[in-house]
């Protein structure tokens, strides 16, 4: 049982780690804030302000470039969440649901886009996508309609 408790806070910090420096931070702090807050007397509004410190700092190492800081953060919240799940084992349900909201679903179906590209002589790549990062392209002395070449048109 602490085999599974220990793979799970690591889990669980892996995934609050990765939340951190995601769009959906906003969302999810709260929900990391009231697990944490979970039977004890300090609001949950006192652990989102901490997580915020933490996420200010993990921005800061990613930024930086620096692996160290960064596995630092998350080897910190891998040992407070072991801590947690020994203290209170029927909190690993809590804490499975909570990284079943935090990470996305594999299992999600995803919906297909297929697009076309008609009405047109084109004598490159097209690209169609919402983001794209270091793309180089390397063209040859291609040839247009009828052999020419593209100097020629």
């Amino acid at each position: 049982m602490q085999a599974e408790l220990a793979t799970l806070a690591a889990s669980g910090a892996t995934a609050l780690v990765g939340a951190m420096v995601s769009d959906a931070w906003s969302q999810a702090r709260e929900r990391v804030a009231r697990f944490l807050a979970r039977g004890e007397d300090p609001q949950p509004v006192d652990y989102a302000e901490e997580l915020e410190t933490f996420r200010t700092e993990l921005v800061a190492a990613h930024d930086a470039e620096d692996t160290e800081a960064a596995a630092d953060i998350e080897d910190e919240w891998r040992l407070r969440l072991r801590r947690a799940l020994r203290a209170d084992p029927a909190a690993a349900e809590e804490l499975r649901v909570l990284l079943a909201e935090l990470a996305p679903q594999a299992a999600e179906p995803r919906t297909a886009v297929v697009n076309t590209i008609s009405g047109g002589t084109y004598h490159g790549p097209v690209i169609q996508g919402d983001r794209f990062s270091q793309l180089t392209f390397h063209s040859s002395t291609a040839t247009g309609p009828a052999g020419q070449s593209p100097d020629a048109r």
